[in-house]
């Protein structure tokens, strides 16, 4: 199920907030839902929500999902966004990209690349839209979430089309899992970014 990210909160196992891995996170509960005006809608109210997407071929690059503008990239999966009155960190669902110098984790081949690839994305003011899985956050309190651009750019995508990250499914946010898995053997078939370079996107400096 797909449905605009929103501001709600929740727990559960995930990486670091600074650096990649799985994405977990048990959603809100369909009574918490109902009571909280900030938690995501549920698949009753996502029907009758314009943002909402129920399906991945409902939810068209950039017409899906809420709205976001971004103030901070952290590193390659990993963006901070002005949403509903707050500050949000999001993690980009499905990707996993190598760490950076300078964060909580040693850093690996290609980190930095991948975080200048991701500022260069999603710039300080790139309007976005933020469109979450089954589970709305991580266990520190991150949203998950799939990246549009206004213009259509589906980043998590996009990091992985150029070889910037890899595909990183986890159960149970696998809607565009074989999107993001099609674009990794892509960029690995033509040795692109981290491929080419590091061969994994995990191999230590």
């Amino acid at each position: 199920m797909l449905v605009a990210a929103s501001c709600s909160t929740a727990s559960s196992a995930d990486p670091p907030p600074a650096g990649s891995g799985p994405e977990s996170e048990a959603p809100p509960t369909t009574a918490t839902a109902a009571a909280d005006p900030e938690a995501p809608p549920t698949t009753a109210t996502a029907a009758a929500d314009p943002e909402a997407a129920p399906t991945t071929e409902a939810a068209p690059a950039g017409t899906a999902g809420a709205r976001a503008v971004v103030t901070h990239v952290v590193d390659g999966d990993t963006v901070e966004v002005a949403i509903g009155g707050a500050t949000e960190s999001v993690r980009l669902i499905g990707i996993d990209s190598p760490e950076k110098t300078g964060g909580l984790r040693p850093a690996e081949c290609y980190g930095d690349e991948a975080s200048a690839r991701a500022r260069q994305l999603l710039p300080r003011g790139s309007e976005v839209r933020l469109l979450r899985d089954v589970e709305a956050r991580d266990r520190y309190d991150r949203l998950l979430a799939y990246v549009f651009r206004a213009d259509g750019l589906f980043v998590n995508l996009d990091l992985v089309e150029d070889g910037y990250a890899a595909a990183f499914p986890y159960e149970p946010n696998t809607s565009f899992s074989d999107e993001l898995a099609q674009a990794e053997a892509g960029a690995r078939r033509l040795g692109l970014g981290l491929w080419g370079a590091c061969g994994s996107p995990d191999r230590a400096l």
